[in-house]
């Protein structure tokens, strides 16, 4: 599950941009911020947004911050039911008769059908891991900052999950695909979405086409 909370303001409708690192002491030609900036390229681009040629020529400058919590441990405790008899479901008795003249012995056996079923529990405790993970878009509005060199929000949105993965870069593109359609806008409140590692949107954030598509 991932949650989508975006905000803006009225002149949010600025389109050409340059994409920035927003991680302290991250430099633009770092490998994973330049992986993670071009899933967030397309999105944005299928947004109608338009990369400029440079900072100086956007209107807008988006800065990419993003993360993964500490891990976080937690337990539950489930119950096991434990198998066993119960009682007896029938009984029999073989006897045996010997003649010894006018005297006689005797000897029987008694042999009882046990029946099965559900004796009780057994508790056991089981634990996991969880991973808070999240990507931040932040809009600065460049002509004003041109303007008068200050540093006008003009839209942020936010996105973030809680998974077993402690894996960013296999997340990334999902959380990505999740918030694309609500990147600039104003969602009013934070929006659920679910989505998987194959849905086509995640697919079209990382670039990949199916092959039945390619032979259209």
């Amino acid at each position: 599950m991932v949650s989508v909370d975006s905000i803006s303001s009225a002149i949010a409708d600025k389109k050409s941009y340059a994409l920035l690192p927003g991680n302290k002491d991250t430099n633009p030609e770092d490998l994973q911020f330049k992986e993670y900036a071009a899933y967030v390229d397309r999105a944005l681009i299928k947004q109608g947004f338009v990369p400029a040629e440079s900072l100086e020529k956007a209107n807008i400058a988006i800065f990419l911050a993003y993360g993964i919590g500490d891990p976080q441990e937690h337990q539950y405790s489930y119950s096991i039911p434990t198998w066993g008899k119960t009682g007896v479901s029938s009984s029999y008795t073989t006897a045996t008769i010997r003649q010894y003249g006018g005297y006689g012995s005797y000897s029987g056996t008694t042999m009882h059908t046990p029946t099965y079923g559900i004796t009780g529990s057994e508790t056991h405790i089981g634990s996991y891991t969880t991973y808070f993970r999240f990507i931040i878009l932040d809009a600065v509005d460049m002509d004003e900052h041109k303007k008068s060199n200050k540093e006008v929000q003009i839209w942020k949105t936010t996105v973030t999950s809680t998974g077993r993965s402690g894996d960013l870069r296999h997340v990334f593109p999902i959380l990505v695909a999740a918030s694309r359609q609500y990147i600039g806008k104003n969602t009013g409140q934070k929006i659920k979405v679910n989505l998987y590692e194959e849905d086509e949107r995640v697919l079209e954030i990382k670039g990949i086409v199916r092959t039945e598509e390619k032979t259209q």
